[in-house]
């Protein structure tokens, strides 16, 4: 019998969730595919969104590597930037777009041919604190390159440090900060100032902040977010499906326990049901007792811990459900956010650290 957890990636409802992002952002949008597109394959992902994308976006020089391999030419920008001089020439030859956010990075554009680069990324750090210049560096910073190298167009991008668009008033010290950026470039003569503002939750949940290249990325796999907090804002689609199916049951008399560490002890007669599906194929190991698993129809508790390959659900009081059942983990029918929420934890680590399980594709380019 073929171990029967697989995963399903349904490439019509990413690009539904990219075609909403481009609504409700308007102008350019990246499709952002870091991290193997948050674990639902980026290749597959990208060729998908290819005729709808003004471009993508990810963190390392590798990971555009893959893309540019896959015959993918849209535009890339490299979020992290570069991480060593070596990578701008590689840059430069596969017409990538490093985000430079420090002076480091700024000077290895010495080795790059004069006219390589007549436009730049520059990231902003307006709160996050953790990447980016300050705002009131840019303006000199932009007069040197403007300068030195000839810049004419440049794009300043930020990451909202309140990013799940949960706290709109939370955006208003920032936006000043870089309103009052953008102005004091305005007096540089020959220079066009771009902006890049919005990841998924600013789309979302911040209608009043828009630049002119938009950054979706949980959105596009058809999460919020601000969820499970809050409904969804707009009519997402779960791209990523995780299922299985019933295995085996054990009668677990009372008294007994399920799983490593007795972490369940029954009190009743109970009829455990067993998933093959563990911490191996990315499913948590800290999801708690009662995290919810949809078998046929109806949702069932999590019982006992979580093992490499498999996990246990009580099947008691649906004596419909046995060998054989299917099993949905997360996906269209019982949302990733509400299982990473019993795991303490948040959608994109699920998503991101989904492996092992065969991939499945459903409609756009019929990957299958």
């Amino acid at each position: 019998m073929t171990r029967p957890t697989a995963l399903t990636i349904d490439l019509d409802h990413l690009r539904h969730n990219f075609k909403l992002a481009q609504i409700l952002h308007g102008e350019r949008v990246l499709a952002v595919v870091k991290a193997n597109a948050y674990g639902h394959q980026a290749i597959s992902c990208a060729r998908a969104l290819d005729n709808l994308a003004d471009g993508f976006a990810v963190a390392t020089l590798e990971e555009a590597l893959q893309l540019r391999g896959a015959c993918l030419r849209q535009p890339i920008v490299l979020l992290e930037g570069l991480f060593e001089a070596a990578e701008l020439a590689e840059a430069v030859a596969q017409d990538l777009t490093p985000v430079f956010h420090t002076p480091q990075q700024l000077e290895w554009l010495a080795s790059a041919p004069q006219g390589a680069f007549d436009s730049l990324w520059i990231k902003v750090d307006t709160g996050m604190h953790r990447l980016g210049f300050a705002p009131q560096e840019i303006p000199q910073l932009a007069e040197r390159l403007s300068r030195q190298r000839g810049i004419c167009h440049l794009t300043l991008m930020t990451h909202f440090a309140h990013a799940d668009g949960q706290q709109p008033q939370a955006l208003d010290e920032p936006m000043q900060r870089l309103h009052q950026t953008l102005q004091s470039l305005r007096a540089l003569p020959g220079l066009q100032v771009h902006t890049s503002l919005c990841n998924s939750g600013a789309i979302l949940g911040y209608p009043a902040v828009r630049g002119d290249w938009g950054r979706p990325g949980l959105m596009l796999y058809g999460v919020d977010p601000a969820a499970p907090t809050m409904a969804n804002r707009q009519p997402l689609q779960p791209v990523m499906r995780l299922t299985s199916r019933i295995t085996a049951i054990n009668r677990v008399p009372p008294g007994a326990s399920v799983g490593y560490g007795a972490l369940f002890t029954a009190t009743r007669p109970t009829r455990a049901g067993i998933v093959p599906c563990g911490y191996a194929d990315g499913y948590p190991r800290s999801a708690q007792q009662g995290t919810p698993v949809l078998v046929g129809e109806v949702r069932v508790p999590l019982i006992g811990r979580v093992s490499m390959d498999m996990l246990s659900v009580d099947l008691t009081d649906h004596p419909q459900l046995g060998l054989g059942s299917p099993v949905e983990l997360w996906g269209t029918r019982l949302p990733v956010a509400e299982v990473a929420h019993c795991a303490q934890t948040i959608a994109y680590e699920l998503l991101c650290h989904v492996r092992r399980a065969p991939v499945h594709y459903r409609g756009a380019h019929d990957l299958e």
